[in-house]
């Protein structure tokens, strides 16, 4: 499985919500921002050792952050490392809203 997924790959399992999808921009970003993909649950990346011990081992895991960078790489590490099923939006939210997904206010 590849450590990425794109915006059009992303679109079908949003809208089937057959992804977790979960928005790990840091506490800042995510403050500044009003923007949500749909359904998509903020966790503060800083604390992953204490909510990915909640997270469905049998589902796959879809993160992003503000432009797909070092946050969302970091958070990726740790959770292909516990064995999860998961990647992050190339690009980020910003990719996402670039290409007309749909989004939800916080």
């Amino acid at each position: 499985m590849s450590r990425t997924i794109s915006v059009n790959e992303l679109k079908p399992l949003v809208d089937g919500k057959r992804a977790t999808v979960l928005d790990v921009r840091r506490q800042n970003d995510y403050g500044a921002d009003a923007v949500t993909l749909p359904g998509a649950a903020w966790k503060n990346p800083e604390q992953i050792a204490e909510w990915s011990k909640t997270l469905p081992k049998d589902k796959e895991i879809v993160i992003y952050c503000a432009r797909g960078g070092s946050v969302s790489n970091s958070v990726l590490d740790n959770l292909l490392g516990q064995g999860f099923k998961a990647r992050y939006i190339e690009g980020g939210i910003e990719a996402w809203k670039t290409a007309g997904g749909a989004t939800a206010a916080k």
